[in-house]
């Protein structure tokens, strides 16, 4: 049967001259056009089709319809998966038109046919790589990783982002694989390879170590990273190594506090505050299939995850109002539980202001030390949880002064986490 019979010839005829008129046209006549046109040349016009179609579903007048975008980004699917096998583009615009569907579904809470069109998305890469048609072997993996950690599938998620990691290593030998190599620590701790958590770490401080020596990074991403590895370390039970990633970071932060950084960079925020969740990831209840929960080692988290995350945050600060009256009536029993709930309402809050503004001191710095003022009301009843609370509470204040470059506050503040965690032989009596 000739593909034409059933066209109408004269709605052919005007898109091709809408197309090939001397005004340009706009989104919608576009759009109309070429779907007319993919009917009669698919292979000509199916490509540009998918990405109008993709492109039409970030137009502002479907920002508060999100069913007429979700419909529009499920016909750019349908049609990127008509376009012919040996297209160069097919898997470039399958993979943004699966992307831009998938993550329409989880924003309304379908998070099952999302996963299933992630796993597509990943299909698709591999077999684009196959083809040709693209660079990386993980191409259309990054969304399947975060899904399956938010779940908490977090073994599986490690295993992709190891793929992440050695792509990228083979693409670009010593790039920045700062972003793919946090997340797939994270996922490897979460899993329960502590041991291969570290050892990924530890090579990502190295890396940044090597970047700042040679003056291809910024001080103070590697003071974050040093200072994060530290934390990872205590919790391995690796005293003396933490205590060595705390050395070096407060000589960084020493070096940063006499001279600043040693060339101008962009904003490293978003580093601060991704790896501040991950710090206080054990604060917040276990991700499952039935209950998931940010993907605390990425920052592209799912629609429906990141509004339940935050949706949270009044609901713990009133909690917190509620244990502040238990705590002052007997501080033993309930400082500790204000404590962490507290620091789970600083992390969201740090996180929301960041995403808004790069203006962070004044908005949360009352936040960070409330968290202190709290921990020394701890500490100073004796003993090792509240020194444990007061030095995590201010190595938070410091990261935070870090990233508002108040280097001296964060020197001053990482001075006494030291003394409070790697205290001088000769200060630590008989017991050591």
């Amino acid at each position: 049967m000739n593909p034409t019979e059933n066209v109408d010839q004269d709605a052919v005829l005007r898109a091709r001259t809408v197309l090939l008129g001397s005004g340009r046209p706009n989104a919608r006549q576009e759009l109309e056009a070429y779907r007319v046109l993919a009917g009669v040349s698919p292979r000509a016009y199916l490509p540009k089709l998918g990405r109008a179609l993709i492109s039409a579903g970030y137009g502002r007048e479907l920002r508060e319809r999100p069913d007429a975008r979700l419909a529009l980004y499920a016909e750019a699917v349908a049609v990127a998966r008509r376009i012919e096998a040996d297209d160069p583009n097919r898997t470039e615009i399958l993979v943004q038109a699966l992307h831009a569907h998938q993550r329409q579904l989880y924003e309304a809470g379908r998070r099952a046919e999302g996963f299933a069109l992630c796993e597509e998305m990943a299909r698709a890469g591999r077999q684009g790589f196959e083809a040709g048609q693209v660079r990386s072997p993980v191409h259309g993996h990054g969304r399947l990783a975060v899904v399956l950690a938010e779940e908490g599938r977090h073994r599986e998620a490690a295993e992709l982002c190891g793929r992440f990691v050695e792509a990228g290593a083979a693409e670009q030998p010593g790039g920045d694989s700062f972003w793919d190599v946090v997340e797939w620590a994270a996922e490897l701790d979460a899993a329960g390879d502590r041991e291969a958590a570290l050892n990924a770490f530890a090579d990502l401080v190295a890396t940044a170590r090597e970047k700042c020596a040679s003056g291809d990074g910024p001080l103070t991403t590697l003071v974050w990273e040093l200072v994060r590895h530290s934390q990872m370390l205590d919790a391995a039970g690796r005293r003396a190594q933490a205590a060595a990633a705390r050395k070096e970071a407060h000589g960084l932060l020493t070096e940063l506090d006499g001279t600043g950084e040693r060339r101008s960079w962009s904003s490293t925020l978003s580093q601060w505050t991704m790896l501040l969740a991950l710090s206080g990831r054990e604060l917040e209840p276990p991700a499952s299939p039935g209950s998931p929960a940010p993907s605390f080692g990425s920052t592209h988290w799912s629609g429906d995850t990141a509004r339940a995350y935050f949706d949270a945050l009044p609901a713990l600060e009133e909690r917190a109002a509620r244990l502040a009256g238990a705590a002052d009536a007997d501080p033993r029993t309930h400082l500790p539980e204000l404590i962490a709930v507290h620091r789970r309402v600083t992390i969201r809050t740090a996180l929301l202001r960041e995403k808004r503004s790069h203006i962070i001191l004044e908005p949360l710095r009352p936040v960070f030390d409330r968290g202190v003022a709290l921990a020394r009301r701890l500490a100073d009843l004796g003993g090792v949880e509240g020194r444990t609370a007061l030095a995590g509470a201010l190595t938070d204040r410091s990261m935070f002064l870090l990233a508002a470059k108040r280097y001296g506050e964060a020197q001053a503040d990482f001075l006494a986490v030291t003394a409070l965690l790697d205290p001088a032989p000769e200060s630590r009596g008989e017991s050591e």
